[in-house]
């Protein structure tokens, strides 16, 4: 793992990457301190597989039933929710 100052990282930064890349990290400093670094990233380990949960999931008949109208007017903020009704709560 190298460490290379932010000037350098500027003016190189094409060359970290193609570095990075070939699976190498990289830690950028400024003044000398670590400030970030430079890793390739993680790749997806496994592929998706299709149909894995076949049989498995199921979904209602009626899933895409269109919503009554007074939902849809919550939803697209026509309407305003009504107030819930205050709790009589004892202070102490």
């Amino acid at each position: 793992m190298e460490i290379v100052n932010m000037h350098q990282a500027k003016s190189q930064l094409s060359r970290l990457v193609e570095r990075v890349c070939a699976g190498e990290e990289i830690i950028i400093a400024r003044a000398g301190k670590p400030v970030a670094r430079l890793a390739p990233l993680e790749r997806a380990r496994n592929p998706r597989v299709p149909g894995l949960l076949k049989g498995r999931i199921w979904i209602s008949k009626d899933f895409d039933v269109p919503l009554p109208d007074d939902l849809v007017d919550l939803f697209e903020g026509k309407t305003a929710p009504k107030p819930k009704a205050k709790r009589n709560v004892r202070k102490r």
